[in-house]
């Protein structure tokens, strides 16, 4: 028996997948069965285009590249609030120790 890979795809792959369904009109089925690929994936695509497009994060991974840009600066944004943070303890600790 052999043991099969789980395969990776990336954005923009996922993105025509989506487009052929939804712009040319292609069955869900018919699509994952040409790509040999899982409906319940396919499905999980399709949910977040369509989250992508009401402006919402969605699910999993970004597919267009503006909201991988914004899911990247969210957590840039996270980070620098966390070093923030920290800089705000040090100084009120060396405040402390200075008086």
């Amino acid at each position: 028996m052999t043991k099969s890979t789980r395969r990776a795809f990336d954005a923009s792959f996922k993105l025509q997948v989506v487009l052929m369904i939804r712009v040319q009109g292609l069955n869900i089925g018919q699509v994952c069965r040409d790509m040999r690929l899982g409906e319940t994936a396919v499905r999980r695509w399709l949910a977040q285009a369509d989250a992508e497009q009401l402006g919402q994060p969605g699910i999993g991974k970004p597919l267009t590249a503006e909201h991988q840009r914004i899911r990247q600066f969210q957590a840039e944004n996270r980070q620098l609030r966390g070093d923030v943070d920290t800089l705000k303890k040090a100084s009120a600790f060396f405040a402390l120790e200075l008086r």
